[in-house]
């Protein structure tokens, strides 16, 4: 047993302090990583329950009045207590306005975990395209460092001019002074993607190959839009308004205030000593009969309603052009995958052969290597424009591209 314990301990001292279980995300495990550990989120999650605490402070009641009242006339004392009564459903309309409100902070909530979905699918995909390009150039790197170490073996063997290594040698610092640059790119997306999901800036993750999306068509698109988060924190405002039109028309009823008071130190002749009486308090309203409040408030839903349906059309506008973008990127992406690049692959494939095989010079083995690395280049600009149009397609229609 005691070895057993020291082995244990031993395993415990031996695991580095910052060891994490997890480094290499999948999307879909990003995603789920970001909504449930994005301080952004869980700030707001907070809110959650000052809208349980406003439905309480709604729902409580006015206490009643307690008065005691000393003279020297008679009677000398009175004990009187007074309870206003609300008319009008007033505590009932301010629960429906705090409700609706609690309601309101659900669908900002849900609107800033869709915010967050779609930053979360940009850093993702911006992370993609800048390991794409390091990759590219460390590959460029490795077949110019070829090129150089054949293109001194041509030179010492007497077959080809010092010019060639020099302009190997001048290609392979180019490629080597891009990756620096790229590399910094690369850096700078993790370090983002880190923060997104909660992590420690400087944890060391990776990312797994993402999966093209299916298309989605314009018919599918709009009917994902009407459930846009935008549009529903309004349906929840227009609620919430609609309440405060109910609250304020109800405090337009005046409320009472029965009381009863109990009076002592009566003469000693009197016939009593002790007695009592009771009255009924009304507000007159006169000054004021909280019309203005009830106009103030029906003019704030106009404005609300206007403001919904300059949402939606902008909203519909928006999900068609983005349509119309993301189709005409995915048609670029695949042609770039499936004929562009293969077919720049075997031109630089042959072109290394033909070089070291001594059938080229160096300017057109180089002059090839540039257009293949251009190639690959534009395939990477070309998935990331694909990518940024699906993040604005899913930014237009406020909800995930996949239900």
């Amino acid at each position: 047993m005691r070895s057993v314990v020291l082995a244990s301990v031993a395993l415990l001292i031996a695991r580095p302090s910052g060891a994490q279980d997890v480094t290499r995300f999948t999307y879909a495990e990003a995603l789920q990583r970001a909504l449930a550990a994005n301080p952004a989120i869980i700030a707001a999650q907070t809110r959650r329950a000052i809208g349980a605490a406003g439905v309480a402070v709604a729902g409580e009641r006015l206490n009643p009045e307690g008065r005691i009242e000393l003279d020297r006339d008679e009677p000398h004392q009175a004990y009187s207590v007074a309870v206003p009564i609300e008319l009008g459903g007033k505590r009932g309309r301010r629960v429906a306005v705090a409700e609706a409100e609690s309601k309101t902070t659900e669908a900002e909530i849900a609107q800033l975990i869709v915010e967050t979905r779609n930053e979360v699918r940009r850093s993702y995909f911006d992370r993609v395209i800048a390991d794409g390009r390091l990759a590219v150039l460390d590959d460029l790197q490795s077949i110019l460092s070829r090129a150089r170490d054949a293109a001194r073996a041509r030179f010492e063997a007497g077959s080809s001019p010092r010019l060639e290594v020099l302009q190997a040698e001048l290609e392979l610092a180019q490629a080597q002074n891009e990756s620096v640059g790229a590399r910094g790119s690369a850096t700078a997306a993790r370090l983002k993607f880190n923060a997104l999901l909660g992590l420690p800036v400087e944890s060391s993750t990776t990312i797994a190959p993402a999966e093209l999306e299916p298309a989605i068509n314009l018919v599918d698109a709009m009917a994902r839009a009407r459930a846009n988060s935008e549009l529903t924190v309004l349906d929840r405002r227009l609620d919430a308004q609609r309440a405060r039109i109910a609250l304020a028309k109800a405090m337009q009823h005046s409320d009472i205030t029965p009381e009863g008071t109990i009076e002592h130190g009566f003469a000693e002749d009197a016939p009593f000593q002790t007695g009592w009486r009771a009255a009924l308090a009304i507000t007159l309203p006169i000054f004021t009969t909280h019309k203005a409040g009830v106009t103030l408030e029906e003019a704030t839903l106009k404005q609300l309603e206007a403001e919904r349906n300059a949402v939606e059309l902008k909203i519909a506008a928006a999900v068609s052009g983005a349509i119309a973008v993301a189709d005409a990127q995915r048609a670029q992406y695949i042609r770039y995958r499936d004929e562009i690049l293969p077919q720049a692959i075997q031109v630089e494939t042959m072109a290394d052969d033909a070089y070291r095989l001594g059938q080229t010079g160096i300017s057109a083995y180089l002059q090839a290597l540039q257009a293949t690395r251009d190639v690959r280049l534009r395939f990477l600009q070309a998935e990331a424009d694909l990518h940024a149009a699906l993040a604005d397609l899913e930014q237009a229609i406020g909800a995930p591209l996949q239900p």
